[in-house]
């Protein structure tokens, strides 16, 4: 089993109105020895926007008093959600859920000094679950698949758009191509691209006619028993890529949400070199299950959600969201979570 180093809470709520209810879900980026954070803000009338702080040393030595990205467009009117943040070819990307009051898409905005961000718009599709599950089906994904369009389409409505979420980059190219890791319930994917203006309506349905050759993950083990998603952007290593993501477990207590693990071949991230077949950490201390803001009145046990990692002195830190209602840190060492990859490698072989 893995020796995680638990690292505290590292941000909580102020009275500001913007976060008066909670703070979650960060993405992180470290540049010259300062962790760039920016986190999830649930307002107070349960709205989202999007806070900055910076970090040493896992201490925050400044924090904005006012979000940095704030809903500005009707396919975003709802919040603003759960941003991840990469560098590529000198530029920083800001991967974020767009959620307008009843759809779930993924926006992202592009930096230069992470600071300023320009909003760039949609990159996932605007096209009816119904619609995009017609598509699917024919690419013999697995039949988990077509139970979460039947549940968001109960839930939601019957026009409701493909749920998307939990999107970011890799930090590299692949044969000259954007790799985005995505997330059509209950798995991870990839889709490759050469351009963000080639990602149009129709050339998500040509995509996702294909659906199962872009399968990265999916669903495995009694902890992901009811879906995964993406969680820290992959990180480039000697071993592969290490991917950090959330395993959703139903329970007969409610829905529990792990942390997991995952190394990716560095040449064809569909190609897996191992996966933990238990969760990397889950929900135990009290402010992982005390669930907070946003999750109030449904049937949750607790939640860790990771969404930002770091390597420092040889060890991994990862951030997350503790029960939707603080930001904590977990650290291990890196040499010891690869060996470990590495001998579920040989399990699945």
């Amino acid at each position: 089993m893995i020796d995680f180093r638990s690292e505290g809470i590292i941000l909580e709520r102020t009275s500001r109105n913007f976060e008066i209810g909670a703070v979650l879900n960060p993405g992180c980026l470290e540049k010259d020895g300062v962790v760039h954070m920016f986190y999830r803000a649930i307002g107070v009338k349960g709205r989202s926007t999007i806070g900055y702080c910076r970090l040493k040393n896992n201490e925050v030595i400044e924090r904005f008093a006012n979000p940095v990205i704030v809903p500005e467009y009707e396919y975003e009117k709802g919040g603003v959600e759960d941003p991840r943040i990469v560098s590529l070819d000198g530029d920083y990307y800001m991967f974020y859920t767009a959620y307008d009051g009843k759809n779930s898409r993924v926006a992202y905005a592009v930096s230069k000094d992470l600071e300023k961000f320009e909003k760039k718009g949609l990159i996932t599709p605007s096209i009816t679950y119904d619609e995009a599950e017609d598509i699917f089906r024919q690419s013999r994904v697995r039949e988990k698949y077509r139970l979460f369009e039947s549940h968001f389409k109960e839930v939601v409505g019957q026009d409701v758009l493909l749920w998307e979420k939990d999107a970011y980059l890799f930090p590299k190219k692949f044969n000259n191509k954007f790799a985005l890791l995505h997330r059509i319930l209950p798995g991870i994917q990839v889709i490759y691209f050469s351009d963000f203006n080639r990602l149009t309506d129709q050339y998500w349905r040509d995509y996702l006619k294909h659906l199962n050759r872009y399968v990265v993950l999916d669903p495995e083990y009694r902890f992901e028993s009811r879906n995964i998603g993406g969680g820290c952007p992959p990180i480039e290593t000697q071993e592969g890529w290490l991917l950090i993501y959330h395993a959703v477990e139903d329970s007969d207590e409610g829905k529990v949400y792990h942390a997991a693990a995952a190394l990716l071949d560095l040449e064809d991230p569909t190609k897996v070199l191992g996966r933990l077949p238990y969760p990397l950490f889950s929900p135990q201390e009290i402010w992982e299950v005390n669930i907070g803001f946003s999750h109030v009145g449904q049937d949750i046990k607790g939640v860790v959600f990771p969404t930002g990692a770091l390597i420092r002195d040889e060890r991994l830190y990862i951030y997350y969201g503790a029960a939707d209602r603080l930001v904590a840190c977990k650290s291990v060492d890196l040499a010891q979570l690869l060996g470990e990859l590495k001998n579920s490698r040989l399990q699945m072989a």
